[in-house]
């Protein structure tokens, strides 16, 4: 899709404040801790500073020069919504869900999620930056967008059986082309090219690469969090490449619900990045596959999840978000060193 409006967002912040803010939303001024509450993290490094963007009122963002201890910023990323987003998503205000960045072809990109919990009339938004350190990103419009899905009373169905919610880019090695995976319960995760505006290329579809659940197999128990979503619960994809293949890791299962949440992340490989993506069985995702790598302790964490994965300095580094077991369910951000097996499966210690 075309960009549909274009604009600037200059982003300042403030010297001092206290923690006690942070659980309102966005402090008065900056802080810092090391122990930062955030929903759907995600990083980036530019020059000798780490960035943290997370789910939050415009995208929630942090500073960090060594990943311990974090300066959470006072003002989000977007301090001005398009007026796009919520033309094309009835209900969605600023509260900006599970941000992805990259950095292609001498810019950074930023894709972001606009929605309302639990359907799937959503959109996937992008902005653009040379630097992260210029706080300076351009709108670059809608990248997709998914209609709510419905059975009509005449036995028909009618918009889009996923949801554009949860972007993550990747980029294919062989050509040098980037894909955009995605999605959300309904039919699962979602994978489509790009072009080199970051665009879903033309005349190209989503496909469908995994799902919780084989498609032959209906749950017995209701979703918890919503009657419009389904019990498909597979989401927040996130594929990282190591050593010739893509593993793509999904959360199971169910987010958002505090103490009670049983978020959980799985795995599957391909040595292409359309897939098939087969767990440490060889069963294909797009099946129910998955082999499970991180789950809740009980003891420090109900439920772990939302990933994503890097290499920083020569270390393969994953991240989520945790539920805390100790704080009442308050999600904060999880950071964990991979090691891998002899026959390439990620390793990950809670």
């Amino acid at each position: 899709m075309k960009a549909l409006l274009a604009s600037a967002f200059l982003l300042t912040c403030a010297l001092t404040a206290t923690a006690q803010g942070q659980r309102r939303g966005f402090p008065r001024e900056a802080f810092t801790t090391e122990n930062p509450m955030a929903h759907d993290p995600v990083m980036a490094k530019d020059g000798d500073t780490y960035y943290l963007y997370a789910t939050g009122r415009g995208i929630q963002q942090m500073t960090s020069k060594d990943r311990k201890t974090w300066m959470v910023l006072p003002q989000p990323v977007m301090t001005v919504i398009p007026g796009w987003t919520t033309d094309s998503v009835p209900g969605f205000e600023s509260h900006v869900w599970a941000p992805d960045v990259i950095q292609w072809h001498g810019k950074w990109w930023m894709a972001y999620s606009c929605s309302t919990f639990g359907k799937n009339g959503s959109a996937i938004g992008l902005l653009s930056s040379r630097s992260l350190r210029s706080n300076m990103w351009k709108d670059e419009g809608c990248i997709i967008t998914s209609h709510n899905w419905k059975k009509n009373a005449d036995g028909s169905t009618s918009g889009d059986n996923w949801n554009a919610i949860d972007p993550n880019f990747v980029i294919d090695d062989a050509t040098d082309t980037p894909w955009l995976v995605w999605g959300s319960f309904w039919d699962g995760i979602q994978l489509a090219p790009l072009d080199s505006t970051m665009h879903i290329a033309k005349d190209e579809k989503p496909r469908t690469i995994a799902r919780r659940y084989d498609p032959n197999h209906e749950p017995s128990e209701p979703n918890p969090t919503s009657k419009y979503a389904g019990k498909n619960a597979i989401e927040a994809p996130f594929i990282f490449k190591h050593e010739g293949y893509y593993y793509l890791f999904v959360s199971w299962d169910y987010c958002c619900r505090g103490k009670k949440s049983n978020y959980r992340v799985a795995v599957g490989r391909s040595k292409d990045v359309v897939g098939p993506y087969l767990d440490k069985v060889g069963k294909d995702m797009l099946n129910g596959g998955g082999t499970v790598v991180l789950e809740g302790d009980k003891i420090n964490w109900e439920a772990a999840g939302h990933c994503a994965a890097y290499t920083f300095d020569g270390q393969d580094i994953f991240i989520c978000h945790g539920y805390s077991a100790t704080r009442n369910g308050a999600a904060f951000l999880i950071q964990r060193p991979i090691t891998w097996t002899p026959d390439g499966w990620p390793v990950i210690k809670l």
